[in-house]
């Protein structure tokens, strides 16, 4: 029971991950479209989820955060060439 619980709870955290990336994307052509230049949406993106991750779970929580983005990065997560097989 508690691993189809553990699936739905994924699930759900997945959608609402794909809907949020769906709202910064709205955004970020918005600003585009405002002539409002990537580096400077970005920063803002980023300041903002830092205030707002330190807000909700601390420093140490978002030096985690920062850590893990870290890794994802370096692992070619985020990279536009990245094939998802």
């Amino acid at each position: 029971m508690q691993t189809a619980r553990n699936d739905i709870d994924e699930m759900i955290v997945h959608e609402k991950m794909q809907v949020a990336l769906e709202y910064q994307n709205e955004a970020w052509a918005d600003g585009r479209a405002d002539g409002i230049e990537p580096e400077i949406i970005a920063d803002a993106a980023i300041a903002l989820a830092m205030r707002e991750t330190i807000r909700t779970h601390g420093e140490a929580g978002a030096e985690a955060m920062l850590q893990s983005l870290r890794e994802r990065m370096l692992a070619g997560e985020f990279s536009p060439q990245r094939i998802i097989q």
